[in-house]
């Protein structure tokens, strides 16, 4: 009887890690489920922006040198535009699961919002391999020593958003990742009043 117990007691164990193992395949952050981002769609959506909004979507998916000062560049010539400023790294969790994110509530907002990647703390070669598979419609700034993140006030943690408002001043820095477009979008509207 002993014997039997512990044969259905194993059987039962072995189907319940087979019926977790299935659904943890499924839903992993959602991402096997997600459609891949169509950049050449995306930039279609974008086309007929303002000028220095335009430049940007010009630059999707690449990464950008000059460093501090090519940024303050950027930074200054989008005056006038709210500006959201996202630090990522292709070894970054969270900052993957965001990146959907980022995707669409920039296409959705382009055309009234820059948005502009810092990659910070990562190596050339795997985030150009990342924004390859996973481009944004905007550009990122290579940012390996963080001067760039220091430069705005970016906490050494990873993702970090930073909202500019159309004076240039930062108004708001949300730390972490976003789960949910739609709790991106409410920032944007919130501190950035769209």
């Amino acid at each position: 009887m002993r014997r039997i117990a512990a044969i259905l007691g194993a059987l039962v164990l072995v189907a319940l890690v087979v019926i977790g193992l299935t659904q943890a395949g499924r839903g992993s952050s959602g991402t096997t489920s997600r459609a891949r981002f169509d950049l050449a769609k995306a930039q279609r959506e974008l086309a007929g922006a303002p000028a220095p909004l335009a430049s940007l979507h010009n630059q999707s998916a690449r990464l950008l040198g000059g460093g501090r000062p090519a940024f303050r560049r950027r930074l200054a010539g989008l005056k006038g535009y709210p500006v959201v400023v996202n630090k990522w790294a292709s070894w970054c969790g969270p900052c993957r699961t965001e990146f959907p994110i980022f995707q669409s509530e920039a296409v959705k907002q382009g055309k009234r919002v820059a948005f502009v990647g810092v990659n910070a703390g990562d190596s050339l070669d795997p985030a150009r391999r990342y924004l390859d598979a996973t481009p944004l419609p905007f550009p990122s700034y290579v940012d390996p020593d963080e001067k760039i993140a220091k430069s705005i006030r970016a906490p050494a943690n990873y993702p970090i958003t930073v909202f500019y408002d159309r004076r240039g001043r930062i108004v708001y820095m949300h730390q972490g990742g976003y789960r949910r477009q739609a709790d991106l979008a409410a920032d944007v509207r919130r501190y950035l009043r769209q």
